[in-house]
């Protein structure tokens, strides 16, 4: 028997959002204790089914996954808690709730051994079962949340900070792809070198879709060995050991990033297909696949086509994943975004150091402009921290004075270099045809790359 939750009850319950998106499954063999407990969570919960014995139960649970058990420990097969043991062994990822008469020493040794989450005692009323089961789900919650700031916390060099930021048109051209992909639960792989916003722009994507307020969840492929990474990933079910839920099972419902996937182990590369292809995980060591609601995405700066061709990575992963490619552009492809974005971080680092911001000046915005970049903004973004807290930027990129203001202000002969530097690099060089693009004659760019010693 499976009840929805009624949404014009769930306005009126005070146990919290979680209730209404859980799905429960009920175990006892009584029909009356069944039927009060269908009753009370069958308006308020997503999804409620119920089981006459261990055995249905066990059933049940081969094809569905359940965030909440409510099991009756008395039961005519076996008990309760010593059935818990045995799909805790195969497998079994859900909170527990357990209902029993009896509530001995015994008894509750036993039950926290088994991973139960909470006791009720009968006779109990409605509000009793009600309120073990929202705090069920609001520690299964919390806990979820500890943990994903923990993992980010522990990639805190890898991390991505900021916004997509700046107004050329490669990164304009990026914007709009992400917004015409945010209502989509495609998988998007994005490429480009090293420091150039990748898992910005999947953040970015993750924020604009319906997906927002739910996990974000990034995973540094090249940061875990290979002996743990399916472990992070999928977690674990072992004798002797805690449970350990995986990255894929906590960023349930949101979003995931593997970056530098061109680095996943092969092993690895195998079962990530299957969970692609399935939306179902099986934890290591378990018995029992568990539904995913996830949108993946994907990012690296290698060449995965190479990988294929030199077998580092499988083909049918790359086509499984490579089904809208966003490449990011280089920071010296959007040259005029430099002046927005040294401002931008002088002005963030200089409030976060409580350090004097150093002066954008023409010098230094013409140097800037003129570097290569090969680090892209990463490399810019470090530029600034660095001489903020120096005190003075490198000999390289030195100006003339310092000022405490944060706001670059640009002079029309930056602005007309930038924009000539721009064209002519699009063009490989070739002043003339930066000349007829640019609708002056050749010798205007000469004359003007002369006096800027180019």
């Amino acid at each position: 028997m499976t009840l929805r939750a009624n949404p014009a009850t769930e306005a009126h319950d005070d146990y919290g959002e979680n209730l209404a998106l859980a799905a429960v499954l009920i175990i006892d063999d009584e029909p009356g204790m069944r039927n009060f407990l269908v009753k009370t969570l069958g308006p308020r919960c997503r999804h409620v089914e119920q089981a006459r014995s261990c055995a249905e139960a066990g059933d049940i649970l081969d094809q569905q996954h359940f965030d909440v058990l409510i099991l009756d420990n008395i039961m005519p097969d076996k008990t309760g808690l010593d059935w818990l043991e045995d799909q805790r062994r195969v497998g079994l990822f859900s909170d527990t709730i357990l209902i029993t008469a009896y509530a001995d020493l015994d008894t509750a040794i036993k039950a926290l051994r088994a991973g139960v989450t909470d006791f009720v005692l009968k006779p109990f009323r409605a509000n009793q079962i009600l309120n073990a089961v929202a705090r069920a789900l609001d520690r299964k919650y919390l806990a979820r949340e500890n943990y994903l700031l923990r993992h980010e916390l522990s990639e805190s060099g890898q991390t991505a900070r900021g916004r997509l930021l700046g107004n050329s048109a490669p990164i304009q051209a990026v914007r709009e792809m992400l917004v015409k992909l945010a209502p989509m639960p495609t998988s998007v792989l994005f490429t480009g070198a090293s420091g150039t916003g990748k898992e910005i722009a999947a953040r970015t994507l993750h924020g604009l879709s319906d997906r927002a307020d739910k996990p974000f969840v990034a995973v540094n492929c090249a940061a875990i060995s290979e002996e743990r990474i399916a472990e992070e990933l999928f977690g674990v079910v072992e004798d002797g050991r805690p449970r350990k839920d995986g990255l894929l099972l906590h960023a349930d419902g949101g979003t995931l990033l593997l970056d530098e996937v061109a680095q996943l182990p092969d092993h690895v590369q195998a079962a990530f297909l299957r969970v692609l292809e399935d939306k179902r995980i099986r934890p290591l060591g378990s018995e029992r696949e568990i539904p995913l609601n996830l949108r993946f995405l994907f990012a690296t700066n290698a060449d995965l086509q190479e990988a294929v061709r030199e077998g580092r990575f499988r083909a049918d992963l790359y086509h499984r994943i490579n089904i809208v490619n966003i490449e990011m552009p280089r920071l010296k492809e959007r040259s005029e975004d430099i002046v927005a974005l040294a401002s931008l971080f002088m002005s963030d680092f200089s409030r976060a150091l409580g350090m004097p911001a150093l002066e954008l000046n023409e010098a230094v915005l013409l140097k800037l402009s003129r570097y290569d970049w090969p680090g892209n903004v990463r490399e810019l973004r470090n530029l600034i921290e660095r001489s903020v807290i120096l005190g003075e930027f490198p000999p390289e990129f030195a100006g003339s004075g310092r000022v405490t203001g944060t706001q670059a202000i640009e002079t029309l002969e930056l602005v007309e270099q930038r924009h000539i530097m721009a064209v002519l690099d699009a063009c490989g060089g070739n002043r003339a045809e930066a000349a007829r693009r640019l609708g002056v004659a050749r010798k205007t760019v000469d004359r003007k790359c002369a006096a800027w010693g180019i």
